[in-house]
């Protein structure tokens, strides 16, 4: 067994997300969002390199060699599942070992808004889950996945960098391909998996220009395509996808995104009332021929109107379902407020006051504007 296993059991025991390992610190547990250290001596330098040896095959021990960062699952002893980073810094070698369930969790699980489940029911076009790192997206479209391989009977081709979900074939054929194993790129992933009759393409991330438009051929084609971007709101995933292209593809991108763009779900993972867990909440883009018309036009900014208006549809902003998860006691109402993007609205149910803006001693306005206006004044 790998002495790194040890660190591994006992971060799966402590439920964590993800094992921390780095020179001149401890080993380190995110629980719950939080980081914190275990029991255990300040790793040195060549200690963490040996460890790291023995879980290396010889050619990721020769990418590791020549300064490259690394990718990759791994399998430990104790048969807990990885999704592996490891990386150089200055004061040495460093790892960070996320866990992966080893059952997929349903949407239901997930607790999900519905109208996610309802996407799965498109034979055509792209639906787009979102978020910045570590927020959850890969356990949701793994669940997508999972969801549409027992419901129906399509030949479903998953993209990731690396494998992290194992999904046996149910009522689908499920077949999962890795970079840098199995396809060089995720371009060339797409490009190649449009020649294996796919009925259900998911790409691991929209990362390059090539790739967004290797998957927008896909997704006019004919086929369901899920894919990921780390953009924090719909609109910023719309400008981020208009934006990848060359200037010159600009008109042809807006018009796919009007008419092949199903949906966008952005979440982040709030932590849960009591404590003990982290829950997804998502802003969600369903689209409609007024989102179309504003994309086209360039009027994205509008947008969030529209979603505010939407919530018979299944649309809702990421503002609208924090307070709705604050109001059904879901959530921890102080890490919520962190996440809300017009904070008034939050405040009456923060709990810590230190977070919130300190008052001048009128209480009429924020210090920071109080001063502010005294230096107007004085300047003035």
């Amino acid at each position: 067994m790998a002495r790194i296993d040890a660190f591994l059991k006992l971060g799966t025991q402590q439920g964590c997300s993800d094992v921390h390992l780095a020179v001149g610190v401890p080993p380190m547990l995110r629980v719950h969002g939080d980081l914190l250290p275990i029991k255990f001596r300040d790793l040195r330098a060549s200690e963490l390199e040996s460890y790291i040896a023995e879980i290396l095959t010889r050619s990721q021990s020769e990418i590791l060699g020549r300064g490259n960062d690394l990718d990759f699952s791994y399998v430990s002893a104790e048969g807990g599942r990885f999704r592996v980073n490891v990386f150089r810094k200055e004061t040495g070698i460093g790892a960070t070992f996320r866990t992966i369930p080893a059952t997929v969790p349903t949407l239901e699980k997930l607790a999900l808004p519905p109208v996610v489940t309802k996407l799965c029911d498109f034979h055509q076009g792209m639906v787009l889950v979102t978020g910045s790192t570590g927020t959850g997206k890969s356990t949701t479209l793994a669940a997508m996945i999972d969801h549409l391989n027992q419901t129906r009977r399509l030949n479903i081709i998953s993209l990731e960098d690396p494998i992290e979900f194992v999904h046996p074939s149910k009522n689908s054929q499920v077949i999962q391909r890795e970079l840098g194993t199995h396809i060089p790129s995720f371009a060339e992933g797409v490009r190649a998996a449009m020649r294996e009759d796919p009925d259900v393409i998911l790409v691991g991330e929209l990362r390059d220009a090539e790739t967004i438009s290797m998957a927008m051929t896909a997704a006019e084609t004919g086929h369901l395509v899920l894919g990921t971007l780390h953009t924090t709101s719909a609109v910023k995933t719309i400008d981020r996808v208009i934006d990848a292209l060359p200037v010159q593809e600009r008109e042809q991108t807006k018009s796919f995104l009007a008419a092949s763009l199903l949906a966008v779900v952005t979440q982040v993972l709030v932590k849960t009332a009591d404590g003990h867990g982290r829950k997804a909440v998502c802003e969600t883009l369903i689209m409609t021929k007024a989102i179309a018309k504003l994309i086209q036009s360039e009027q994205t900014h509008q947008i969030p109107t529209q979603l505010q208006m939407g919530r018979d549809l299944g649309m809702q902003l990421m503002d609208q379902a924090l307070l709705a998860a604050i109001n059904a006691r879901q959530v921890d109402p102080d890490d919520a407020y962190g996440y809300a993007s017009e904070k008034r609205p939050f405040q009456r149910f923060v709990t810590d006051t230190s977070m919130l803006p300190k008052l001048d001693i009128t209480g009429s306005q924020p210090a920071a504007a109080a001063s502010t206006a005294t230096n107007k004044a004085v300047t003035g």
